[in-house]
């Protein structure tokens, strides 16, 4: 799960296995698999590094 912030600045995890894509449109907005669409704060970069800090953590329990 990864958390991120809408723009009226309230606060939101998500589960960073259903995001389909990251767009800067200029708004970043974020597409589930379940076709839900999230407008947040965050630059598409910064929600890149927040799915791989998740990833890391995720395996790094596995291993």
């Amino acid at each position: 799960m990864i958390e991120v912030t809408r723009l009226n600045d309230s606060k939101l995890t998500i589960n960073a296995e259903l995001i389909e894509r990251v767009e800067e449109l200029p708004d970043t907005v974020i597409k589930l698999t379940t076709g839900n669409k999230i407008i947040v704060k965050e630059s598409r970069e910064e929600i890149k590094e927040l799915v791989i800090l998740y990833k890391k953590e995720i395996f790094s329990r596995v291993l």
